[in-house]
């Protein structure tokens, strides 16, 4: 029996409490029916409460492995996530350069779940200048997308987002105070469509990589952008109103919240 599974590449962080980074990336990606293939951008010390330490990896050791990688495999779609080093954004940079067919997924990780900051000013401009060229779709939360473009409007911020490049901005409001959560999609020049989702009640671990990796997958599988956006964000909803505690922290987002209800 041969399985026709489209390959998707994880850039991302190793997050040892099973919830984020990588890990996420790999179970939405199978939930999706892919195939995923990782490189670790940095191992971390966290839990489900906060990230304690970084521990970035080496650029040399990430186009290494992403080199021999995509000599071998035909990857479908490339998503980013945890960079934590502006030489990590450069190595990323070198590949993505490289490869300009593939479509590219991207969820600018700043800051920790529990608040710890996971960049600087050298990250922030490195992304801007190196990355947003190469982003097909671009996920930042609200405040990501502050920090990002130095505005405090979300619809300016997602217009000078695509002003940097990115052919597609989603913005997501959950770190907002509205009593839905918002997402606002940006294309073309201008703010195209909102999403409004009901808020649910707890602090999620490793929601952001469940978005986009969605993304990634759903257009791994053949779907439109437009369409990929639209059904990841309800994928991500059903995802998190299953989620499970594991620890004392943040909730687990139930990736395979559709194997339960089978």
């Amino acid at each position: 029996m041969t399985l026709k599974r489209p390959a998707i590449l994880s850039f991302s962080g190793h997050d040892p409490s099973g919830g984020a980074g990588v890990q996420a990336d790999i179970e939405t990606f199978v939930s999706h029916h892919c195939h995923a293939v990782s490189i670790i951008t940095a191992l971390t010390e966290q839990d489900t409460l906060n990230v304690k330490k970084l521990f970035p990896q080496t650029p040399d050791n990430i186009i290494n492995q992403a080199t021999t990688l995509l000599a071998d495999i035909p990857v479908k779609v490339i998503k980013i996530g945890l960079l934590g080093h502006p030489d990590t954004a450069l190595a990323v940079h070198r590949i993505l350069k490289q490869h300009p067919h593939i479509p590219v997924i991207f969820d600018p990780v700043l800051a920790a779940g529990g608040g710890t900051d996971l960049s600087g000013d050298g990250l922030i401009s490195a992304i801007n200048e190196l990355l947003l060229p190469y982003t097909t779709v671009l996920t930042p939360n609200s405040e990501e997308a502050r920090r990002l473009t130095g505005l405090t409007d979300l619809t300016e911020c997602g217009l000078k987002l695509l002003e940097k490049g990115c052919k597609y901005v989603l913005i997501t409001g959950s770190h907002e105070t509205t009593p839905e959560v918002s997402n606002q999609l940006f294309h073309g020049g201008r703010s195209v469509e909102t999403y409004s989702w009901n808020r649910l009640p707890y602090s999620y671990h490793g929601s952001g990589c469940t978005l986009a990796a969605s993304i990634a997958a759903l257009l791994a599988q053949g779907l439109d952008i437009s369409d990929a956006i639209s059904e990841a964000q309800e994928y991500t909803w059903n995802s998190l109103s299953a989620a499970y505690q594991s620890g004392k922290g943040q909730h687990n987002p139930n990736r395979f919240f559709w194997v339960d209800d089978e």
